[in-house]
């Protein structure tokens, strides 16, 4: 069983999003986000298995792994991994457009003591969100201000991509508007010269057969 849940994200209103879902045995969960190029996402992930006799989720479920798939707008398969009960993913896009995120378990042997229950916390972190500047802080020794900077850097550089993206998005929906109304002028020309044709054999017809019974 595969569950679509479709998500539109407008990046530069809302850069992220966290949610928790459940899952049942051999399912499957896919998000749809739409991502200019060259933007990396990162996702954080925690699994929690259900207790009957605590009548509660557990904190934490060792034990059970995580399949992570991302397909680009081409179908083209960005990541395919298996990960621990809890984690993080990172992938950066090559082509803008809806990318799927799928995830699913390793194993359905959980379902056997969890009552077939599965609660997974989700959150996605898109392009300058994704950075953990921290890390990045204690890498390069940068200041304070410097750090500022590379992060007002990381935003602007973020925006360009994101008007890029709307730039696309408004190109390819005029394209598309384009072809259809095309398609629609060319196809109210053919019921025309259609209509034309048929009044035209009409009246020939009716006018033999007048003349056949020598009515005119």
């Amino acid at each position: 069983m595969k569950d679509f849940l479709v998500l539109t994200l407008f990046l530069l209103i809302s850069p992220s999003f966290a949610l928790y879902f459940h899952m049942g045995e051999t399912e499957k969960k896919c998000f749809i986000e739409e991502i200019p190029d060259e933007t990396m996402i990162t996702g954080k992930y925690r699994t929690q298995l259900y207790d009957d006799s605590m009548n509660d989720y557990l904190p934490a479920s060792p034990g059970i792994g995580m399949h992570v798939e991302v397909t680009d707008p081409e179908k083209k398969v960005v990541l395919s991994k298996f990960y621990a009960s809890e984690g993080r993913f990172t992938f950066t896009s090559h082509t803008p457009g809806e990318h799927h995120i799928c995830l699913y378990t390793n194993s359905s042997r959980w379902s056997l003591f969890a009552g077939g229950r599965l609660r997974v916390h989700l959150e996605i972190l898109v392009g300058e969100h994704a950075n953990d500047y921290a890390q990045i802080a204690a890498k390069d020794k940068l200041t304070e201000l410097q750090l500022r900077m590379r992060q007002l850097l990381d935003q602007v550089d973020q925006i360009t991509k994101e008007q890029a993206y709307q730039r696309y998005r408004e190109e390819r929906f005029r394209h598309t508007s384009e072809s259809t109304n095309t398609r629609v002028l060319w196809w109210a020309l053919f019921q025309t010269v259609v209509l034309l044709c048929t009044g035209f054999w009409q009246m020939r017809h009716l006018k033999g057969f007048f003349e056949a019974k020598k009515l005119v």
